[in-house]
């Protein structure tokens, strides 16, 4: 028999969380937040709960769903809810898993979570067949290159001439002096590959911490890092707090 799924739940309308909550449990899924405005969910974020997907609601005070989508400190599969379908575009431009209506009904959540089981299972079978979990990172230890597109081939890069990895472009990118596209095709795959090596920027972004000359205070709890080089980058507001730590600054 599959876990449960954890789920957070964000909706500032106390009947609406209710009955959302109410489905989703019936459902057999294991509620772990249930939370009323955008901030909420990125300060929850923060702690590193074990979470599998995160049902926001678009209309919500301090942050929309969309901002806390475009904010998370890591990749989460989302389920926006919200009455108005005009929002569907936006939603789905963010990547969100899918897209509820209100008032929700027992029969659309169920294709929903069957959706979010088939993805979460995806990702355990990955876990399995490489013989660990999400939390087994890679300690850094030495030189560490990576591989970068060359013409027909690859070359390889050493890590501690590069200041910050991004997706863009359908591709992976990183920077090193130049910008050099790597062979991964995702920033989680790049993740997976570097570990504890960098740390998240926000959703499309991955720092070397080593690589950090300097910070200051960007807009509504966002940072700005500036790195070796001289390029100057934003810092989600979810990311923040994570990187703060990492350099012993939390």
């Amino acid at each position: 028999m599959n876990p449960a799924l954890r789920v957070l739940v964000a909706e500032d309308e106390p009947f609406n969380l209710r009955r959302l909550t109410r489905l989703l449990r019936e459902a057999g899924c294991e509620v772990v937040a249930e939370l009323e405005d955008g901030p909420s969910v990125l300060a929850w974020l923060t702690r590193g709960e074990a979470v599998d997907a995160l049902f926001l609601d678009i209309q919500m005070p301090g942050l929309t769903g969309l901002d806390v989508s475009a904010d998370l400190p890591r990749p989460f599969p989302v389920v926006f809810v919200t009455a108005y379908a005009e929002h569907a575009v936006r939603a789905f431009e963010q990547a969100a898993t899918d897209y509820l209506l209100k008032p929700v009904t027992a029969e659309r959540l169920a294709a929903t979570l069957q959706r979010l089981r088939t993805r979460t299972d995806a990702r355990t079978d990955v876990r399995s067949e490489t013989g660990g979990g999400h939390e087994a990172v890679p300690r850094p230890a030495g030189p560490f290159r990576f591989p970068v597109r060359a013409g027909e081939g690859v070359v390889l890069v050493d890590l501690a001439r590069t200041t910050h990895f991004l997706f863009e472009e359908d591709a992976v990118w990183a920077f090193a002096g130049e910008r050099l596209r790597t062979t991964w095709k995702t920033l989680a795959e790049a993740e997976s590959a570097l570990g504890a090596r960098v740390v998240r920027g926000h959703r499309h972004l991955l720092i070397r911490p080593e690589a950090i000359v300097g910070l200051r205070a960007g807009d509504s709890g966002r940072l700005r890092v500036r790195l070796s080089g001289g390029a100057e980058l934003e810092v989600s507001r979810g990311a923040a707090p994570g990187l703060k730590a990492r350099l012993g600054l939390g």
